[in-house]
């Protein structure tokens, strides 16, 4: 229930995300079609990989949310680090396209048409860029989604893309420099660039079973501390995130002479305890007797 609970809002706000895309995809064409820039052309481009991200996000987030089945016994979570793979090899494409734009307009400048107008809404669409990615980054985290917090990370190097963008193209008409256009397209590409080429690192992470945080592991370890003192010790613990859920397994050493019940008793505890501090948990607890224990255990 509660698994179902947290996928229906990652969905909500991914759906959310999509119109948000349009809304700005919109701002930034009007941008670019009353100011003919290539700076606010690439930046418009930009804006067009967000949106076809954000329909990419919510259709993971769709199939990620579905549950275990005969097929996939660990579930569908792994889904939504696919989609951010995808989402940052868009981005790379767009960084491409945009390199190819800022080249054809430095061997060929031109100044920009009525540059205030594109200023306007081209900063509008940055504002609503920069409530909506706070939001995106936020929820992310807080339900361990790839895909949002990918999102999010884009949304925002749009966000510093736009601030970067308007204060260059003050300039333009001030100096009459007609390469700063092309100079402010290639700025732009390099960010798309260094956000695409992050953002595929993180899924690949995800992909390859990363742990999570030190400070997270390093609580987990305190936790099944506090809650199996009547085991003799623990080893081999090992962790894996996939999307908001945690994977953990580990061996349990008990007396050789303490029953199946009681020992079964501390398992649970032990969930329980790990359950209520990490919250999304799957736990795999290996119980050994004192004499079969893989290491030995300090007298």
């Amino acid at each position: 229930m509660i698994v179902k609970v947290i996928q229906d809002k990652k969905i909500l706000f991914s759906i959310g995300s999509i119109f948000i895309s349009i809304l700005v995809f919109t701002l930034k064409y009007i941008a670019w079609y009353t100011t003919n820039s290539v700076a606010f052309y690439s930046d418009m481009l930009e804006t067009l990989i967000n949106v076809a991200a954000a329909i990419l996000g919510c259709v993971a987030l769709i199939f990620a949310s579905r549950p275990a089945d005969q097929q996939h016994p660990y579930g569908h979570h792994k889904a939504e680090y696919i989609s951010a793979a995808i989402e940052g090899l868009l981005v790379l494409t767009t960084a491409a396209l945009i390199l190819y734009e800022s080249v054809e307009a430095w061997q060929h400048p031109k100044l920009p048409t009525a540059p205030f107008i594109g200023i306007l809404f081209n900063g509008s669409a940055g504002i609503v860029n920069l409530f909506w990615c706070i939001i995106l980054i936020k929820v992310g985290r807080k339900y361990c989604s790839p895909a949002l917090i990918a999102g999010g990370e884009h949304i925002l190097s749009d966000v510093w893309t736009t601030v970067g963008l308007i204060c260059g193209f003050i300039l333009i008409p001030l100096f009459q420099w007609s390469l700063l256009d092309a100079i402010l397209g290639f700025c732009i590409a390099i960010n798309v660039l260094r956000v695409g080429l992050h953002v595929i690192v993180d899924s690949f992470n995800g992909l390859m079973d990363q742990a999570p945080p030190k400070q997270v592991t390093e609580h987990i370890y305190e936790i099944i501390k506090a809650n199996a003192t009547e085991a003799l010790e623990f080893h081999m613990v090992r962790f894996r995130q996939v999307g908001a859920m945690t994977f953990i397994d580990f061996h349990l050493v008990v007396p050789g002479t303490m029953n199946v019940y009681k020992a079964h008793e501390i398992c649970d505890k032990i969930e329980m305890a790990l359950r209520k501090a990490v919250g999304l948990i799957s736990v795999n607890i290996h119980v050994e007797p004192e004499n079969e224990a893989k290491i030995t255990i300090p007298k």
